[in-house]
């Protein structure tokens, strides 16, 4: 889906995630998804936020070449255990481990968002979830793991679904940055950047003649 409207301004998103399209589309505004070629490798040294910030910036200007007239969302999410970075496990026995890591600690979601407007001018920010975990039983990790099969989720934790079992506490300043895209974040930098949300809306709910 390439969809473009009136004036020839598109709207694309730079990931195949299904969270962040689900996101997104509480917007009520068409976009497109592209999936962005992005090596996701740590550079040596580099910090948890670092890491988000330099990720979702790539995924951005990677599929913003291949679409010059269009508004491109980029995100990436990392999982802050101290200065450890942690990903998507990709498999039970790695979603185990990192939850049996996470257990009785603190850690922070670090959610990167970028946007690329029409000519090149581009966005970047990060929005910090704080999460504290409780005491996890390697019974409950396990129950946990089967029902919710988080292997695509940094920290191996769902919040839009049956992680807040999990957690003893969370703190963010957008509740949409955790599942992987800072809505507030993303209307503020769309309007900053000439691209308005509710007035996109509007426009596309208008019945056509």
């Amino acid at each position: 889906m390439n969809p473009v409207d009136a004036d020839g301004s598109t709207l694309v998103l730079a990931s195949t995630s299904r969270y962040r399209a689900e996101l997104l589309r509480r917007l009520r505004v068409a976009f497109a998804q592209c999936a962005p070629d992005v090596d996701e490798s740590r550079r040596p040294g580099e910090s948890p936020q670092a890491l988000a910030l330099r990720l979702a910036e790539h995924k951005a200007r990677a599929v913003a070449s291949a679409f010059p007239q269009a508004w491109v969302i980029g995100s990436d999410q990392v999982c802050a255990l101290g200065d450890e970075s942690l990903g998507k496990p990709g498999t039970v026995e790695a979603a185990q481990t990192q939850l049996q890591r996470l257990s009785g600690r603190a850690a922070v979601f670090h959610t990167a968002v970028c946007v690329v407007a029409p000519g090149g001018r581009h966005l970047l920010r990060n929005v910090p979830t704080e999460v504290e975990f409780r005491q996890l039983s390697a019974a409950e990790i396990a129950t946990y793991v089967d029902l919710d099969n988080p292997l695509d989720c940094a920290g191996s934790a769902k919040s839009e679904s049956l992680g807040p079992a999990l957690l003893r506490r969370m703190r963010s300043d957008d509740p949409t940055a955790l599942v992987g895209l800072p809505l507030i974040a993303v209307c503020d930098m769309l309007r900053e950047t000439g691209f308005d949300p509710l007035e996109q809306a509007q426009r596309q709910a208008r019945p056509a003649y």
